[in-house]
């Protein structure tokens, strides 16, 4: 080989240095300040539809029903960049549609989903996510029958995970397999209400690879959603909801609407077969136990759809499994947390930092901060270690004959008698300090100090009757004018005109929402926490044990779950009648109600002073007078 001169072989070598070779990088997620970064085009990226296999056959059309599954995710997204998925499975994409806004899927000319409802593909596509729109088995494009809450809804979710994990089938629509080679396999399910349902039930298989759900106003136990304690709150509702959001022929699923009215056991109100099988907290195709996923529980304690007892146990159960969880309670109604009045730029972002800590590993410090948002009016939200309040404490507040509630227990042989009707909320707090003959009422005296009440009352009667059986209700109340959140309107928001904007956007696809404010009313009292039972299910809800009449038989439930404050000068006031007409489709059954005074009770969890800064964080402080700081009361004043 010829030697180069010096000469040539100097600017060899500087051309060498001065242009070096071309390498293209391959794509890369860009994290700074503790987040994913925006660095991927959203109108670039690639949208798609497959079909995946679910190992059910839900409709009896002798095939395997398939899950329609639309897909938006990072044009680069692929071998050599693997991105993690955001799912929301719902059955709402053609009826109702999803959000505040009614946001349904619209489609192109090849059947792929160009307008995606709500924000969650404008915002996190870009930041280095898939994005899952998943039509739930028997809804919009996916083949099968609505179970409601049964095999074919979960298991049609879990399938979806299992192809992202390569553990299934899945199809393009010319039949051709279709491969998820461009995720990493880790999933989040995100939703509200049945969306949410769908997430909690997934996750309560215990399948690989779902590594986080964000459950809002989520149910937990459909028995829980349409009973309580043998109270049935509507009659054949699941067969109902089932045609609704089903949008086939009506004879498609008849035989399985059908089937759920024979099973679903309105004409006692217990807990069978058929709601095991749909309770992710105890049942018969997932509890749990078996969760993998961390949890990010919304949910709003004034939610009378969703009532929040769907939360709060499930929520108790995550920490007695020391789940990773974080919550966020409101006062509003069934309302999504994007919507509460000046929070959706922090839910956005809390919910931002949430998915990049499960699915993308950014250490961002969101697992160190307070696990619990916890609003208490309109304007105040405060932030504490876990919910309900870890310093709150049970009271027992005692009726008296006087129709006071204090600390003391009544004389022995001291009763109160009331017929089971049908009363409304409104018949029953009317003129609590007049008699009315389907209802008791008794009132403290005026708090002297704020009591600010975090968790679950749980009502303890003693009654007799004189039929086999009554439906009571118990209803805790805050006596007193303020201006609360009215939930009772619009949910509890309004909806403006102007708009906020989280993510990029398209022609056909903004990633803008209308802003909402805070409904508020200014009433003289508030029903703070309610409880129904069907006396014959007072020692269980799987069975009917009918009451000897005259036979004095003990009486405790659990009301639904509050955060709220009695202000200082107001009385709390509990009120015991028979079938609430409001939430109950049931008839009273004219039952006479003996209520023995000095054996009854409600215990009511309690944290003294606001803001909760003003609290002792002593829990010996907590027990009997102490927690007014006063001498031992009479029964007419607390």
């Amino acid at each position: 080989m010829p030697q180069l001169s010096p000469a040539i072989a100097a600017i060899a070598v500087t051309l060498a240095l001065a242009t070096p070779a071309q390498a293209t990088a391959d794509p890369a997620v860009t994290v700074a300040n503790g987040r994913t970064q925006p660095v991927f085009s959203y109108a670039d990226a690639v949208r798609e539809h497959v079909y995946v296999e679910a190992p059910l056959d839900s409709d009896g059309d002798r095939r395997l029903d398939r899950v329609r599954v639309d897909i938006i995710r990072p044009k680069e997204s692929g071998p050599g960049l693997k991105v993690p998925v955001i799912i929301d499975e719902s059955p709402y994409y053609d009826n109702s549609g999803r959000g505040n806004e009614g946001e349904r899927k619209v489609y192109d000319a090849a059947g792929n989903v160009v307008k995606f409802p709500l924000f969650y593909d404008n915002y996190f596509v870009p930041r280095g996510y898939a994005v899952l729109n998943v039509d739930m088995l028997g809804t919009t494009r996916s083949d099968g029958c609505p179970d409601i809450g049964g095999r074919a809804d979960v298991l049609g979710g879990k399938a979806v995970i299992d192809w992202l994990n390569g553990r299934a089938k899945a199809y393009r629509a010319d039949g051709s397999p279709a491969l998820a080679d461009w995720t990493n396999g880790k999933s989040a399910m995100i939703g509200k209400s049945y969306d949410g349902t769908l997430a909690n039930a997934v996750a309560a298989t215990g399948v690989d690879g779902l590594k986080t759900i964000v459950p809002i106003s989520a149910i937990s136990s459909w028995y829980k959603y349409q009973r309580s304690n043998g109270v049935v709150y509507n009659y054949d509702y699941a067969s109902w909801l089932a045609n609704y959001v089903d949008t086939d022929p009506e004879p498609k699923c008849k035989a399985v609407r059908d089937r759920m009215d024979a099973e679903d056991g309105d004409a006692t109100g217990n807990y069978n077969a058929f709601w095991a099988l749909r309770d992710y907290i105890a049942g018969l195709q997932g509890d749990v136990s078996k969760v993998k996923a961390s949890v990010f529980v919304a949910h709003t304690s004034n939610d009378l759809n969703v009532k929040p007892d769907n939360f709060s146990i499930w929520w108790k159960k995550l920490a007695e499994r020391n789940i990773p969880r974080k919550i966020w309670v409101g006062h509003y109604q069934h309302v999504d947390p994007f919507d509460f009045e000046g929070r959706r730029d922090l839910w956005v972002d809390t919910l931002h930092r949430w998915f990049d800590y499960w699915l993308h590993d950014v250490r961002n410090g969101i697992m160190n901060e307070p696990r619990a948002d916890v609003q208490l009016s309109p304007t105040e939200w405060i932030t504490q270690r876990d919910w309900p309040a870890p310093n709150a404490a049970q009271v027992s507040l005692r009726p008296g004959a006087d129709g006071s509630l204090g600390l003391k227990p009544a004389r022995r042989g001291t009763t109160a008698t009331f017929t089971d009707t049908r009363l409304s909320e409104e018949q029953m707090v009317a003129d609590v300090g007049t008699p009315h003959p389907g209802r008791v009422a008794f009132t403290t005296g005026e708090l002297p100090l704020n009591m600010r009440l975090s968790g679950t009352p749980n009502v303890d009667l003693r009654v007799s009757l004189d039929k086999s059986t009554s439906n009571l209700t118990a209803l805790l109340v805050d006596f007193g004018e303020d201006t609360r959140v009215d939930w009772r309107r619009g949910l509890g928001i309004t909806t403006l005109t102007e708009e906020s904007c989280h993510g990029e956007s398209t022609a056909q696809d903004d990633a803008c929402y209308k802003k909402t404010i805070t409904n508020v009313a200014t009433r003289p009292l508030e029903i703070v926490a309610r409880g129904w039972i069907d006396v014959q299910n007072r020692d269980s809800s799987l069975v009917s044990q009918p009451v000897p009449p005259g036979t004095s038989v003990k009486v405790a439930w659990d009301t639904l779950p509050h955060d709220y404050t009695f202000k200082k000068g107001h009385r709390i006031g509990l009120v015991i009648a028979g079938t609430d007409a409001d939430y109950s489709g049931e008839a009273g059954t004219g039952a006479k109600v003996t209520v023995d005074l000095a054996k009854s009770q409600v215990r009511v969890p309690f944290v003294v002073g606001s803001p909760l800064a003003d609290v002792p964080q002593d829990r010996t402080a907590f027990r009997g007078p102490a927690l007014l700081d006063l001498p031992e009361p009479e029964n007419t004043f607390f």
